[in-house]
């Protein structure tokens, strides 16, 4: 598994800092917790979109694009990320938001990622809910080109194989600081969306062999279709790598127990989370994506699911710009 023969920008932080948690695991009574700072890579606050723009956006200027465009929800890490990147490549960024929680508070609709969108270059447009956004971008990429402009699109959450290769490269990583540490880890837990980082990171694991399950903890869809998102893309993720049918479907496993009324909407155990992270670690978490991971950690480690003498590795996303766009319920929390 030779990472080096796919194009890449190496502009990540790397290797993030791998931690143990250990007031969090005390009050938590049950496994030994360590945290994998993927909020520390860097480009624009970091966050796990950082890994796979680098391999992204190296394949945009292969191909000689000047201007990239990608989608997502209104908060999108992603987005911000990718405009952040455009920022640093001198190459146009527009943005495709969608609304998929209703919030019309102007700290949603303004600050938080849209405003660094903003800040960083980036050209943005709204559309309502439940649109056909691949479909909306392809038709915003042909008005584009249309005016002469070399327009990449990169998919919501930058999750395709290529994007995918970020998180196999974090398997290596995470794994070389293991075997340095003399570190065994029996479980691995994520935020799992767009499902582009949990499928990088099966695919490495299974590679590499590894031993070392993956679990999803879901953000948005039920898991049947979760799971099967994570599968297809970990699939094509291995035979891009060369490594056809190492990944078996039982790798792939999500729980979407915590999702609540939908995504972007936190829940009672979201908000509870990042006030643990915050006050016992002093850890920031957002509440898109790695509150709710986090959770599902916390509810694993208390119903004994993860039991005592276990380490648990739980990888941190990033997001906390999106801190800012849900001051109310956070207060209401």
């Amino acid at each position: 598994m030779h990472l080096a023969r796919f194009p890449r920008v190496h502009l990540a932080h790397l290797p993030t800092p791998l931690e143990r948690l250990d007031r969090l695991s005390a009050a938590l009574g049950g496994p030994e917790i360590w945290i994998k700072r993927d909020d520390c890579t860097g480009m624009s606050t970091g966050g796990n979109k950082t890994r796979k723009l680098e391999f992204l956006m190296a394949e945009a200027m292969a191909e000689g694009a000047d201007m990239v465009m990608t989608q997502g929800a209104t908060q999108s890490n992603h987005a911000r990320q990718t405009a952040a990147f455009a920022a640093k490549l001198g190459m146009g960024c527009h943005i495709l938001l969608e609304d998929r929680t209703g919030y019309q508070d102007p700290d949603y609709t303004q600050n938080g990622n849209v405003l660094l969108d903003h800040l960083h270059g980036a050209t943005t447009e709204v559309h309502p809910g439940g649109t056909d956004m691949p479909t909306a971008m392809e038709a915003a990429a042909e008005a584009h080109r249309a005016k002469g402009r070399k327009v990449y699109t990169i998919p919501g959450g930058g999750s395709n194989p290529t994007g995918a290769l970020g998180y196999v490269n974090c398997a290596l990583e995470l794994l070389a600081q293991a075997n340095d540490r003399g570190l065994v880890i029996d479980r691995l837990v994520t935020a799992t969306g767009s499902s582009g980082t949990q499928a990088g990171l099966v695919a490495g694991m299974c590679a590499l062999n590894a031993g070392i399950p993956v679990l999803g903890i879901g953000t948005r869809a039920p898991q049947e279709k979760q799971e099967q998102m994570v599968y297809d893309l970990a699939c094509r993720t291995a035979e891009k790598l060369g490594c056809p049918g190492v990944v078996a479907r039982e790798d792939v496993v999500a729980d979407t127990n915590y999702v609540g009324a939908g995504y972007g909407l936190p829940r009672e155990d979201t908000l509870e989370a990042i006030r643990m992270f915050a006050e016992l670690e002093g850890i920031l978490l957002d509440p898109v994506y790695s509150g709710k991971g986090a959770a599902g950690l916390i509810d694993w480690c208390r119903s004994g699911r993860f039991r005592p003498g276990e380490r648990v590795v739980f990888l941190h996303t990033g997001g906390a710009v999106g801190l800012f766009a849900y001051k109310g319920a956070l207060a209401r929390g």
